[in-house]
């Protein structure tokens, strides 16, 4: 059993046992091999999965469909999303598979894949696995082999601590939310020589506070308690499969992804002058009109949401870094590797504050300039309408613009669709709605360069065209 909307952009993510079976899994895992053999791939994957209770299940038929293809699967056990990444590397092989829902709510599985390092699978490898796997095309060959790999977990965290010698102390909370990062994170940050106050470190895979996604403001707010309760410098926390990374400064003041980009950027733009930044379209414009950046000579280019399209856009540009509002990270070479890793995040963020040991964390968020903007809200609309649905809204939105209406009693200046719409006014303030790529919903953020009373103009303004639209239902959080 297999449901073909688990097929998604850029990862595949099914609800467990609904939606796919084990022998589903392992349908998969043959299509995967097959994909690997038909574009004649090395026939070598490492393998890993979260700490999910059923992620062992869901990789071990994985790994019977990989090997039935002829594939060779290195299992490097339970692991981080980008550990998994990291192997590629490490083990000098040409194809990863990662057993994770990533932060999805319990009850959800998938796996993330790549064959061509840092890179992992975009629309047309997703597109061509789902062929091969719905239409039965996987076919078996001899010369499949097994075997588990030990000490990844040791060498991924050599590699993230490097020569790092820090001369600033520093007292961080380090939020897991009870995820697979509470193996990783803890024993990281005590080797940088910087002090943890733990919150949610300990392994427990049903959640019992929250469900660990640094974009929700469940999580950010128990991070901001924990900064006030101990007089912390920062809190840094992380999704269920470490490839995202959360801040709240010093204050408590919770500093959405796009914004820490912003802070990154400026200081790696002051070691790396006239370098190129990739954001995608849920993040904040201050790439692009921020005074430090641009005196730095940076130049910002926005992209497509997503993981996969994001790494692929840093590596085809040639850019320093990407950012994601929803906290994937891409710092290529020589900062890292390109892939998004929230352990990596953190180390930087540390060297960061390492090399402004005169500011805090809510100095360094205080100077830049002011923007208001919502949180990431995701109203409800099932896989199979959300696309049609969207096409619509953007082609509605399309229409005020050129009809000369206005959002939020302004002019707009443009729709930029290059991923669902961001409707952007005369004074740089906007407003975009988009698919979710993982899970049934549409996906909408606003920011004002003006004012916090004009971005909810704004999102009161497009929200009422999303409510043309009966099929979108409620917002899983809101202003």
């Amino acid at each position: 059993m297999i449901t073909p909307t688990g097929f998604r952009e850029y990862d595949a993510r099914w609800k467990y046992p609904d939606e796919i079976n084990l022998p589903g899994i392992t349908a998969l895992g043959l299509g995967l091999g097959t994909q690997m053999q038909n574009r004649g791939i090395e026939p070598v994957i490492a393998v890993g999965n979260d700490y999910r209770d059923y992620s062992l299940s869901i990789k071990n038929a994985l790994i019977l469909g990989l090997m039935r293809a002829g594939i060779t699967v290195k299992d490097i056990g339970p692991c981080l999303s980008p550990m998994a990444y990291f192997s590629q590397f490490h083990l000098d092989v040409p194809a990863v598979a990662m057993v994770t829902a990533s932060h999805n709510p319990n009850g959800w599985t998938g796996v993330k894949m790549g064959f061509e390092r840092p890179l992992t699978h975009g629309p047309d490898e997703m597109g061509e696995l789902r062929d091969i796997v719905l239409q039965g095309r996987g076919k078996p060959r001899p010369g499949g082999a097994y075997e588990f790999v030990d000490g990844v977990r040791e060498a991924y965290l050599d590699d993230l601590v490097g020569e790092l010698k820090m001369s600033r102390k520093l007292k961080v909370v380090c939020a897991t939310g009870n995820g697979t990062a509470c193996a990783f994170a803890p024993e990281l940050f005590e080797r940088l020589g910087v002090e943890v106050v733990p919150s949610h470190n300990t392994l427990d895979y049903t959640f019992p506070h929250y469900n660990p996604n640094p974009e929700a403001m469940e999580m950010l707010h128990d991070m901001s308690a924990s900064v006030k309760a101990s007089g912390a410098d920062f809190a840094l926390g992380f999704d269920g499969d470490g490839d995202r990374c959360g801040v709240v400064d010093d204050e408590g003041e919770e500093i959405f992804a796009d914004k820490v980009g912003v802070i990154m950027a400026r200081d790696l733009s002051k070691l790396y002058p006239n370098s190129t930044f990739v954001a995608d379209v849920k993040s904040t414009g201050l790439f692009a009109s921020d005074p430090e950046l641009r005196a730095n000579g940076v130049k910002a280019d926005y992209w497509k949401t997503g993981h996969s399209h994001m790494k692929r856009r840093v590596k085809e540009i040639g850019a320093l870094a990407g950012f994601e509002k929803s906290g994937h990270y891409f710092l290529a070479e020589p900062v890292g590797r390109g892939y998004d890793c929230g352990m990596r995040v953190a180390v930087e963020i540390c060297k960061l504050m390492d090399r402004n040991p005169d500011m805090s964390m809510s100095d360094l968020r205080k100077a830049l300039p002011v923007t208001h903007s919502t949180p990431t809200m995701s109203p409800w609309c099932a896989d199979t309408e959300k696309y049609d649905v969207l096409e619509r809204l953007v082609g509605k939105l399309v229409a005020k613009h050129e009809a000369g209406e206005k959002i939020a009693g302004r002019a707009i200046k443009e729709v930029v669709t290059v991923n669902g719409a961001r409707v952007i006014l005369d004074n740089g303030s906007w407003g975009l709605v988009r698919a979710s790529s993982n899970t049934p919903n549409l996906v909408v953020v606003c920011e004002s360069s003006d004012s916090d009373a004009e971005m909810r103009a704004i999102f009161a303004d497009i929200d009422a065209v999303i409510r043309t639209e009966p099929s979108v239902g409620e917002y899983d959080q809101t202003i």
